[in-house]
């Protein structure tokens, strides 16, 4: 059975602060079946693999977990503290990237993996790359940056202050891509989240594609007492995918 992978790195780098960087970084997924279906409440294996410069470089990195997903599919873990089959986590150099996340699951929780997707570390954890820098330059900490949550309860055009942030939609609302939106970057993301029974709504304009569908929608809704989640990403000047519908 083909399995299909949703990661959402991007909202999901959190860091505990030491007197030294630590040597870990939080990670989520939501898993589904080839029919679109939630993997829900069973154990999986879950390999990642991290490779340098390209989607297929050097594997710098490779462990394995073993996890169980939740009622909506999402497995979480923390990169770092798998069993380890190459290298060292603690002695990646961040410095010379790019670094792309390679994730391959068995549903079964064994080691039949399926390849199920690449996602390229666009930023580099600031606490790790202030680790390198340390080594280099010796005691320049980057300040840590963390997404804004942004209350979202009426209809709106997308803003430069969604770009790396987050929309919490607590009531029934829809976001438009704007045409030629230049404040959002390719490979920017966007974390989209309905609350408690809200409906979030992404609604491409004229001339404008969501998921390769010109002037495409998505809708993410959610139950009462519960979040529905994804994330949207620029492709191109006036192309966006989403995902976690």
């Amino acid at each position: 059975m083909k399995i299909a992978l949703t990661i959402l790195l991007f909202l999901t780098f959190t860091f505990t602060v030491f007197a030294q960087a630590p040597e870990k970084m939080s990670y989520q997924a939501i898993i589904r079946a080839q029919d679109n279906s939630l993997i829900m409440n069973s154990r999986i294996s879950l390999k990642v693999i991290i490779h340098q410069s390209t989607v297929s470089g050097t594997s710098v990195y490779t462990e394995t977990h073993s996890p169980t997903t939740n009622n909506n599919g999402l497995v979480s873990l923390e990169i770092g503290t798998g069993t380890v089959s190459i290298g060292n986590f603690s002695q990646i150099a961040w410095d010379k990237g790019p670094y792309f996340i390679e994730t391959q699951v068995d549903v079964n929780g064994g080691a039949n993996y399926n390849i199920t997707g690449v996602t390229q570390l666009l930023s580099v954890p600031y606490a790790l790359h202030a680790k390198t820098a340390d080594r280099v330059v010796g005691g320049v900490t980057p300040p840590i940056t963390k997404a804004t949550v942004i209350t979202f309860t009426s209809s709106r055009n997308i803003a430069i202050t969604d770009v790396n942030n987050t929309i919490e939609c607590t009531t029934s609302a829809t976001l438009t891509l704007t045409a030629d939106f230049g404040s959002m970057l390719v490979g920017e993301t966007i974390n989209l989240e309905a609350h408690n029974g809200a409906v979030l709504t992404v609604q491409a304009s004229s001339g404008v594609s969501i998921n390769y569908n010109a002037n495409g929608s998505g809708k993410f809704t959610s139950i009462a007492g519960n979040v529905r989640f994804g994330f949207l990403r620029k492709t191109g000047t006036n192309s966006y995918i989403i995902s976690g519908q």
